[in-house]
């Protein structure tokens, strides 16, 4: 059902798998990547190498769907890719952001020919291979952004671009780079695609607000999603005349999204458990179930003071003090596909601030949907 595996006590603040599933790049909130890889069946986690480049915390990873290629940034300013030899070493080629502020997140587009880089200098970078220079060039996004860049999701068509930020506004862009790429067809978001065109715009600012921590596009392409730090998650739909459907929630603030299906979404933050949400037919958001029941939280007769240090030094909590009846004892910071797609997703990896990554099953949990409660 779930997949525990522990990385030590430090934060793990992002990650991506390779293709196989087999590897896996971790930052445990400081300015390396770890690679790692996994033996049959999904145990015994090897480090292989580290990607130690970057000067400042890693903000964002990404490894190519299909290529053996990983894209990372930082608050350096800086962006990376990174790409094995043939005698197994990680070669670094630095992306020409052109950037005065920390990179916050960054995205490959389905089609691997170019990424997007967010960052706090209120630009979006979106970059691409240059091959008589041999570097990753990027053209600027900036209008009309007003505040930092927090993530970034890329419509199945490889061309349209939707970017969260904390001016409370969710935008939908053209990334369409007409050096590497055939002139894209019309879609329900629009027609005219030029590079940097707004093709429309949301606010999560009614009722209060929130800026915006997740972005996500549906399987289709139709519907795009978001969770606000006001607690909420909206939905737009394009097919229907940019209809968005919000819901506000009593949980605490969400920070990432995905698709499970076309009607179903996953969401997690500083809950510390992922929760489900449905798009039902007529038109409105529900709260979905807990992917996980409550635990129950054993009590231990007596406890030695070495115990207590032993745990304060290792967990940063003793026994003495509130333990989360959940399996991740921090807030979730990213949530990715493992197995399957946004239309049809089989299980969902999750990382935390307690340096855990967590496999969830979805199919074997959605029998027990129906009775778990939020």
């Amino acid at each position: 059902m779930t997949t525990v595996h522990s990385f030590g006590a430090s934060p793990i603040s992002c990650h991506a798998w390779s293709r196989s599933r087999t590897e896996l790049a971790l930052s445990h909130n400081s300015k390396d990547v770890t690679l790692y890889s996994t033996g049959r069946g999904g145990s015994g986690w090897t480090k292989t190498a580290v990607l130690d480049q970057h000067d400042l915390r890693v903000t964002g990873i990404d490894w190519a769907p299909n290529t053996n290629r990983i894209v990372t940034c930082s608050s350096d300013r800086n962006a990376y890719v990174w790409v094995q030899g043939p005698d197994g070493q990680w070669k670094y080629t630095l992306v020409l952001l052109r950037i005065n502020r920390a990179a916050t997140c960054v995205r490959w587009s389905p089609e691997e020919n170019k990424f997007a880089v967010g960052s706090g200098a209120k630009i979006i970078s979106v970059c691409y291979y240059e091959k008589d220079n041999d570097w990753w060039v990027a053209k600027h996004i900036k209008k009309p952004l007003k505040s930092t860049v927090t993530c970034l999701d890329w419509h199945p068509n490889n061309i349209l671009l939707a970017a969260g930020s904390t001016d409370f506004k969710v935008r939908v862009y053209s990334g369409f780079i007409k050096e590497i790429e055939a002139k894209p067809s019309p879609t329900a978001w629009g027609n005219r695609m030029p590079m940097g065109n707004l093709m429309t715009e949301f606010s999560n600012s009614q009722n209060g607000g929130g800026w915006v921590h997740a972005v996500s596009f549906s399987g289709d392409g139709s519907k795009l999603a978001w969770v606000g730090h006001d607690s909420s998650i909206s939905v737009a739909d394009a097919s229907k005349d940019m209809m968005v459907m919000k819901l506000r929630t009593d949980l605490l603030p969400m920070l990432t999204l995905t698709w499970l299906t076309g009607t179903k979404l996953l969401a997690a933050g500083h809950n510390c458990v992922p929760i489900t949400f449905n798009l039902e037919t007529s038109g409105s958001l529900t709260l979905g179930a807990r992917l996980e029941e409550d635990k129950k939280l054993e009590t231990t007769g007596t406890i030695s003071a070495r115990d207590i240090f032993k745990n304060k030094d290792k967990m940063g909590i003793s026994e003495l003090e509130t333990r989360l009846n959940t399996t991740h004892q921090n807030q979730i910071s990213e949530l990715r596909i493992h197995e399957g797609d946004k239309d049809n997703v089989t299980t969902i990896s999750t990382v935390a601030g307690d340096g855990k990554l967590v496999i969830w099953n979805i199919k074997t949990l959605a029998s027990k949907m129906a009775n778990l409660k939020i």
